[in-house]
């Protein structure tokens, strides 16, 4: 621990605020409060499964998505925020609510719809202030939210606020924050051809297919958060645990040990792992007691879930294939796609039967597919295909569009187009439209010469990766990780789409 915190001290290449949660972190994992078997304690150990550096002690939710509607109408009485009247208070209560929203970077995952918390404020003033207004919102974001795993969310209705942001995004060039377009029947093709052309630009926003996710909510509010996470407002997720099934696979002596025995023992110590993260958190920690988020009622701890994560599904089935002899590979066969299809079915069957005596009666964990860290090493984020074995695009997209209602909180894959395809945005909206009518949830994309690039989920500028590769201290922790993401997991060698 001495060495530890002397390193943090000593590091140049951090800033103090890195250097401060650093700190902090090393204080949390000091402690050992959970109670775990062996069989995880071992996992864990071997790097099978991952905590995601929750930290041995929870003390605040992973994931926590306010209902800021309810704030932009009836102030904060904690904060001593009362209603806004114009633009300019309207961004600057958000702002000063911000600050108060806590996540596992310490900085909020989520800042709400904020075309439509605006709309009513913007259309108070001449589009030119409002404008301005928008700018110096997004650039103070960017500026104190230093992590791009900060998330908002725009749509399906046109509006002209919605419209500034595009604009605004495009001008700026700011990796923060990460934004996610809700498509549905109301997105006009404006909306959604100025969305691509921004994305273009500056990796965002995504496209988020707004029926699925409300179906998979009940038709609750919900929201995009951090790298894709679907999560009901008003709530979010206590933690976010997952299993390298690569890694996992390489224990198993064949393909039905691994279906019979290997995954299912796997997902349920892993699901009691999950619950006791949430028992300490619940229970022990006085998050959910003391917080004015929930003593005013922004969140509900019934609102929240535990997010059960997973990597690796191409490697894992790769080795099974190979461990039966079987000829072919995750993305290009038909045998290993059906074979990665039915892990994910047992997965979401194990976790469907699970009950979590944390949660309200009909409240369940959600399958998760998660995005990878900048040390995985031979193992893809998720369901996708690996990189440098992407197939064509509309293949591409058939062959990943039965995996994605699996996974209400979140899947989805990048794809990287030429800088032609400036000159057409409307040919990306076709494939975008094709997708979501294949079943596919999620879609992201940036272009070819593109300073700011979706790395596995979160947004990094290439110049800040470069800073960094010469020594420099750079202002966002996730330049720190999309620099690993690059050098260990080939992020940003996408097969490129012309």
């Amino acid at each position: 621990m001495r060495e530890d915190v002397l390193n943090l001290i000593k590091n140049k290449h951090i800033t103090f605020e890195q250097r401060v949660l650093g700190l902090a972190r090393v204080a949390e994992n000091s402690i050992e409060v959970l109670e775990m078997t062996d069989y995880v304690r071992q996992y864990i150990e071997e790097g099978i499964i991952c905590d995601l550096f929750e930290g041995n002690a929870p003390y605040r939710p992973r994931y926590i998505l306010p209902d800021y509607n309810k704030f932009i109408k009836e102030g904060c009485k904690f904060l001593n925020i009362t209603p806004p009247t114009d633009i300019w208070e309207a961004i600057n209560n958000l702002l000063m609510f911000y600050k108060h929203v806590p996540s596992i970077t310490t900085m909020p995952v989520y800042l709400g719809n904020i075309d439509y918390l605006l709309e009513e404020f913007v259309n108070k003033e001449n589009e030119e202030e409002a404008y301005r207004a928008i700018k110096i919102f997004l650039k103070h974001i960017d500026t104190t939210i230093t992590d791009s795993f900060c998330h908002a969310n725009i749509g399906p209705r046109e509006t002209l606020s919605g419209m500034l942001i595009l604009k605004a995004m495009r001008e700026l060039e700011l990796p923060t924050p990460n934004l996610s377009l809700k498509y549905s029947e109301e997105t006009t093709n404006k909306l959604a051809i100025e969305s691509i052309n921004t994305a273009l630009v500056t990796a965002k926003p995504s496209f988020a297919l707004d029926k699925m996710y409300r179906d998979d909510f009940d038709g609750n509010e919900y929201g995009i958060v951090s790298c894709y996470n679907g999560l009901e407002v008003g709530g979010g997720a206590h933690t976010l645990v997952r299993v390298r099934l690569g890694k996992l696979a390489k224990t198993s002596k064949s393909k039905v040990n691994f279906l019979e025995e290997v995954l299912p023992e796997l997902a349920k110590e892993m699901l009691k792992y999950i619950d006791e993260r949430i028992r300490f958190l619940t229970e022990e920690s006085v998050f959910f007691k003391v917080n004015f988020l929930v003593e005013e009622e922004f969140i509900k701890k019934e609102k929240f879930t535990g997010l059960f994560g997973m990597v690796g599904l191409a490697e894992c089935v790769n080795h099974l294939m190979e461990l039966e002899k079987i000829e072919g590979r995750f993305g290009e066969s038909q045998i290993a796609n059906e074979l990665g299809m039915e892990i994910v079915k047992l997965l979401t069957k194990i976790i469907k039967n699970h009950r979590c005596k944390y949660f309200v009666e009909d409240r369940k964990h959600l399958l998760h597919s998660q995005v990878g860290i900048d040390t995985d090493e031979g193992e893809s984020p998720g369901c996708r295909i690996p990189i440098g074995e992407e197939p064509e695009i509309f293949d591409h997209i058939v062959q990943s569009s039965p995996f994605h209602k699996y996974f209400a909180s979140g899947i989805g894959d990048i794809y990287a187009f030429d800088e032609t395809y400036k000159k057409n945005p409307q040919a990306i909206l076709d494939i975008i439209k094709g997708s979501f009518n294949m079943g596919l949830r999620f879609f992201s994309m940036y272009g070819s010469d593109c300073d700011v690039v979706r790395v596995t989920g979160y947004l990094v500028k290439k110049s800040e990766m470069e800073k960094l590769d010469t020594g420099k201290v750079v202002l966002r922790d996730t330049t720190n990780l999309g620099k690993g993401a690059r050098d260990n997991g080939r992020a940003l060698e996408r097969k490129l789409r012309k």
